[in-house]
């Protein structure tokens, strides 16, 4: 039975999930979002659209991020969070009025999140940024300057692909938002869309799939990898 929970295959009840937080001493607000993600885990997808939610979304992307072999991020005007530098984190938390300890804390969260692109198996990720993210002034010129040097720097990693999609290319779907698509070795693949006040796991096959299918659509318009770097060296002040 543990085997199969630990390969997905079969889905422990809130019950079981209890009884394992009882023996290990678990208590607390760590115990019930841990009840939380095994009472909702048999939902096809799963929203969270309320700040109570947010942490359980984390705890949840966090274990998708760790777990995952390779990760597809779309986002149009922002660099994607895996390859923002602490200054530009900082700054999207200034503008966006986070209270100062609670940016700390989302800062340490997202930097201890990109260590799974450093780790001895790292995951591999696909990032496909809008170009308009590029020509945004997030924080300033020196720290949009800083942030495109470490994107050059992040795409010289073998198991990092950054790819323009070019401004002024007409209508694609893509343009309606950012979202991830994760992908596992024994179980099917998850996207990850993310709102102002609301987030979504999609795990239903033909909506995962739409995804995949727009991913694809946005690679075949995105720049090729050398022509990225060369569109960041121009970028680069």
């Amino acid at each position: 039975m543990l085997s199969l929970w630990e390969k997905g295959q079969r889905l422990p009840s809130v019950e079981d999930v209890s009884a394992i937080l009882a023996l290990l001493g678990v208590t607390g607000e760590k115990r019930d979002r841990i009840r939380t993600l095994a009472r909702h885990a048999r939902e096809p997808n799963w929203l969270a659209s309320s700040n109570a939610d947010i942490s359980h979304a984390l705890t949840a992307l966090l274990t998708f991020e760790g777990t995952a072999t390779t990760i597809t991020a779309w986002s149009p005007l922002l660099v994607p969070g895996l390859l923002q530098t602490p200054d530009y984190i900082r700054a999207i938390m200034e503008a966006s009025a986070v209270p100062v300890e609670e940016a700390d804390k989302r800062l340490r969260i997202r930097l201890k999140r990109q260590e799974v692109l450093a780790r001895p198996e790292p995951v591999r990720l696909s990032a496909l940024i809008g170009e308009r993210a590029l020509q945004e002034t997030i924080g300033g010129p020196d720290i949009m300057s800083d942030q495109v040097d470490h994107l050059l720097a992040m795409a010289q990693r073998k198991n990092i692909s950054v790819r323009i999609v070019p401004a002024g290319i007409g209508y694609h779907v893509g343009l309606t938002g950012p979202f991830e698509i994760y992908e596992f070795p024994d179980t099917p693949p998850i996207t990850f869309v993310e709102h102002i006040k609301s987030s979504a796991f999609l795990h239903e096959s033909e909506q995962t799939l739409a995804y995949r299918q727009v991913a694809k659509m946005l690679g075949e318009r995105a720049l090729s990898e050398a022509a990225s770097r060369d569109l960041l060296e121009e970028a680069a002040p």
